[in-house]
């Protein structure tokens, strides 16, 4: 995730809606005595400390290349909750009992490579717990990418969710590979009320929309949203209250 600039505030306009997903994904583990947990793009913590002290876990690794992300984690630092900056993607250990990844992997090419790297970090009987959006073909992603091509051309940064995310199915067939006994993947599909398909573009601003800031600079990205609200709502329509559907990718594993 490097190179983004990421704004802890924004990403937590729709902090409830974003913290579903993280606990549907989080039931999928087996209970375990005090695991130890590698939670991978661990964003701002909060959600690593809860998580902690729910499973009661013995030790707590949030991992975050984002320094806005890992300055906002701070506080909720202990002394068996910690958090560092590095890449996810080359993540390896030293082992744990729970791998666990919320909204993060998607971000990273190669999932086939990155999720074996992973599962070597793990113990025996260790468990990985991935979610991923797959929200690719919704307008909020599709006018994104079509908009940064307009304006960027062959330099527009690609859509990660687009180009990385794998099939669920391809998913299943990894974790199998990889010697996980167990397993579960589904595609799940989100419901959030927004008041207005404006609030789309609050959304996307915190979260995908993150990878062209670079790319344009700051005048000409605040411009670019302006006419990307204006196409989404184009397409969507003055509906109020409007329903934002969102597909997510879960899946577990747990090795012998």
């Amino acid at each position: 995730m490097a190179g983004r600039q990421w704004d802890p505030e924004q990403y937590n306009r729709f902090a409830a809606e974003r913290e579903q997903p993280f606990w549907d994904l989080a039931s999928l583990l087996d209970p375990v005595p005090a695991p130890r947990v590698a939670d991978l793009g661990c964003g701002d913590g909060r959600l690593t400390s809860a998580l902690h002290h729910r499973i009661g876990a013995r030790m707590t690794t949030g991992v975050d290349l984002s320094e806005e992300m890992l300055a906002a984690a701070g506080p909720h630092a202990e002394p068996d909750v910690r958090f560092i900056r590095a890449d996810i993607a080359a993540w390896t250990g030293p082992a744990v009992d729970v791998v666990m990844s919320n909204a993060a992997l998607q971000w990273v090419p190669d999932h086939r490579a990155v999720l074996e790297r992973w599962r070597q970090g793990l113990a025996a009987g260790g468990q990985l717990a991935v979610q991923v959006p797959a929200n690719a073909d919704h307008p909020s992603h599709r006018v994104a990418r079509e908009l940064a091509d307009e304006w960027l051309g062959p330099d527009a940064p690609p859509d990660p969710v687009a180009v990385n995310v794998l099939r669920p199915v391809d998913y299943a067939e990894l974790l199998d590979s990889l010697g996980f006994v167990r397993q579960h993947v589904r595609l799940q599909v989100y419901v959030h009320r927004l008041r207005h398909p404006a609030e789309v573009v609050e959304w996307t601003k915190g979260t995908s929309l993150t990878r062209l800031r670079g790319a344009l600079g700051p005048e000409r990205h605040a411009r670019f949203v302006d006419e990307y609200r204006r196409r989404l709502i184009e397409v969507l329509g003055e509906r109020a209250p409007y329903l934002y559907t969102f597909q997510r990718i879960l899946l577990w594993g747990r090795l012998p």
